[in-house]
C-alpha cells in the first residue's frame, strides 16, 4: 500500500456521509472525523472499525449538522466572506462550482495561493482537510476543504521583507520563547486563539521574517518538529509533525511561491504556539541521538495500536508519522509515536 492509493467501499460509503456534518462543533473545535477516518483506513482499520470510530466520535463530540447557503458567492465576491464562519455554507457552494468547472487541480492552483497566508486557519485544520481531500482525489472533499479554510481564514502579521536571521526553524522558536510579553498571555482552549493572541503582541510581529526559506526548509522543519514532539509529547507539537505532512500532500498541486508562503506562515503559526507548548527548550544533540537509539515497535505494531484508539490524534500521528518517516528515515518518529501510544515509557 502506498500513500494515496488505498480505498475501500467501507471508507467511500462512510465518507459520503461526512459533508452533512459541520466542519466544527461547539466552541469552534475542528471536526476531525473525515480526515481521521481516512487515516484509520490507511493504517488498517476495516469498515466495521471505521464506522465504530465515527459513531463514537460523533456522539462524544456532539457533532452539529452543516448549515445551508444563504447568499450566493462568485469569483468577484467570495473573498468578502473570508474568515466568516457563518458564511461557510456559501463558501462551500462556491467552491463546489469552482471544482466542478476547473477540476481538482485547477481549483487548488487557483485558490490555494489566496488562502496560503491564512494557513493558521482553525489551527491548520483547513490545510488538513484539503490535504486529505487531495489524498483521496475526491472533488467533494476538496470543495468542502477550500470552503472550510476560507471560512476560518485568519492571518498573523504579514512579512515585511526584512532580512532573515537564521536557516534553523528551532532557533526561531527559541527566539520566540524569549519574547517576554508572550509569557504573560492567558491561554485559551483553542490553539488558533492562542496563535491569534501572539499575533496581536507587538513584539511578535518580526517573527515571520526570521526564517530563511529555501529548498531545504521543509526538511529542517520536519527535523525540528519531530524533536519538539519527542521532547514535549504536547498535542500542539503533534500538530506540527502532522502539519508538515499535510503541506507535503498539498505542495505538488501549487507553485513554489505558494509552497514557500505555506512554509513561512505555517512556521509563524508554530511560533505562535510556543506559549501553549510551555516555552519548550530543545534537547541537545547527544540527548536526541540517545532517544533515536531507544528500541521501539515497528510501524505495523504502532499502527495496529493506534487503530484501536478512540483518540483522533493517536490515529493522525500514527499515519502522518509513518509517512514522514518514509521520507526522512528518522527513527525518532517511531520512538515518539510509541511513547504517545504508551508502548514505551518515558525516555530514560
Amino acid at each position: 500500500m502506498t500513500e494515496g492509493t488505498r480505498t475501500t467501499a467501507g471508507l467511500d460509503t462512510l465518507m459520503a456521509e461526512m459533508p452533512a456534518w459541520g466542519s466544527e462543533f461547539t466552541g469552534t473545535f475542528s471536526n476531525h472525523a473525515p480526515m481521521v477516518i481516512t487515516a484509520l483506513d490507511r493504517i488498517g482499520g476495516d469498515p466495521e472499525r471505521l464506522r465504530d470510530f465515527f459513531v463514537h466520535y460523533r456522539d462524544t463530540k456532539n457533532l452539529l449538522p452543516f448549515g445551508h447557503p444563504t447568499e450566493a458567492l462568485d469569483a468577484r465576491t467570495w473573498q468578502t466572506a473570508l474568515g466568516l464562519r457563518e458564511r461557510e455554507p456559501d463558501l462551500r457552494a462556491f467552491f463546489a462550482q469552482e471544482v466542478a468547472g476547473l477540476g481538482i487541480d485547477g481549483a487548488v492552483r487557483r485558490y490555494v495561493p489566496h488562502l496560503a497566508p491564512g494557513v493558521p486557519a482553525s489551527a491548520f485544520h483547513g490545510l488538513m482537510r484539503l490535504a486529505y481531500g487531495l489524498l483521496r482525489r475526491d472533488a467533494d472533499d476538496v470543495a468542502v476543504a477550500l470552503g472550510y479554510w476560507a471560512a476560518t481564514y485568519f492571518t498573523l502579521p504579514a512579512p515585511t521583507g526584512a532580512a532573515p536571521i537564521t536557516q534553523d526553524p528551532a532557533e526561531v522558536l527559541a527566539r520566540t520563547a524569549a519574547i517576554e510579553p508572550l509569557h504573560r498571555l492567558k491561554l485559551h482552549d483553542l490553539l488558533w486563539q492562542n496563535m491569534r493572541d501572539c499575533g496581536q503582541t507587538p513584539e511578535f510581529r518580526p517573527v515571520v521574517d526570521w526564517l530563511a526559506i529555501g529548498p531545504d526548509t521543509m526538511r529542517r522543519m520536519a527535523g525540528t518538529a519531530i524533536v519538539l514532539f519527542a521532547a514535549t509529547q504536547h498535542f500542539a507539537a503533534l500538530h506540527v509533525v502532522t502539519g508538515l505532512h499535510w503541506i507535503r500532500l498539498v505542495a505538488p498541486f501549487v507553485d513554489q511561491d505558494t509552497v514557500d508562503t505555506l512554509l513561512r506562515r505555517f512556521w509563524q503559526g508554530v511560533a505562535g504556539l510556543v506559549p501553549e507548548i510551555g516555552f519548550p527548550v530543545f534537547p541537545d544533540a547527544a540527548t536526541v541521538a540517545r532517544w533515536r537509539a531507544i528500541p521501539a515497535p515497528d510501524w505495523p505494531a504502532l499502527q495496529a495500536a493506534a487503530a484501536r484508539s478512540y483518540d483522533e490524534h493517536d490515529i493522525s500521528i500514527a499515519y502522518s508519522g509513518h509517512e514522514e518517516d518514509k521520507v526522512y528515515g528518522d527513527p525518532l518518529y517511531r520512538v515518539a509515536v510509541a511513547r504517545r501510544l504508551g508502548l514505551i515509557g518515558d525516555y530514560a
